[in-house]
């Protein structure tokens, strides 16, 4: 799995320029975003973790996912995206998160299609939630790696945004 050097050293400047932190918490990309930091120049200087929570009971308990609401959206909604980066935020204490939640491989509760959505959080508030939608005979490992792929541009841009407003 080889990602964009430049990409992953542009974030890495980014991060460590502004002197932020980021959390990571993961479901259809399943620690592919985490590796994707982990391989940034001085990921220890800006990286606090992150957290793969494939299941519902794992999103519950671990980033207070309501269980409700999960169970009637198979945990894949933009809400439930959103409570995830912000709730990770809080658990690693970091200004930035990143959470993706979603389908690589087409099944019933997905409609037989192949989704995902990502949201970013930036000191306590949502900055961006996105829906991502792939070809259904997307292969499930390219789908995780296409997610991160375009999840790490629009973060990218993202900080580009914010950043520059500072």
């Amino acid at each position: 799995m080889e990602f964009q050097k430049n990409l992953l050293e542009y974030i890495s400047h980014c991060l460590m320029t502004a002197d932020e932190t980021i959390s990571i918490a993961e479901s259809v990309t399943s620690g592919c975003l985490q590796l994707a930091f982990s391989q940034m120049p001085n990921a220890s200087m800006f990286y606090n973790g992150g957290i793969t929570a494939y299941t519902l009971p794992e999103k519950v308990k671990l980033l207070k996912v309501n269980k409700k609401e999960a169970e009637e959206c198979d945990c894949v909604s933009e809400n439930i995206a959103e409570t995830m980066a912000l709730n990770v935020a809080s658990l690693f204490e970091t200004d930035w998160s990143i959470s993706t939640t979603g389908y690589c491989t087409p099944i019933r509760n997905s409609a037989y299609k192949i989704f995902a959505y990502f949201s970013f959080s930036y000191k306590g508030e949502i900055i961006l939630t996105k829906k991502l939608e792939l070809h259904p005979k997307t292969q499930a490992l390219n789908a995780q790696l296409y997610y991160t792929e375009f999840i790490l541009g629009c973060f990218k841009s993202e900080l580009n945004r914010l950043l520059i407003l500072k």
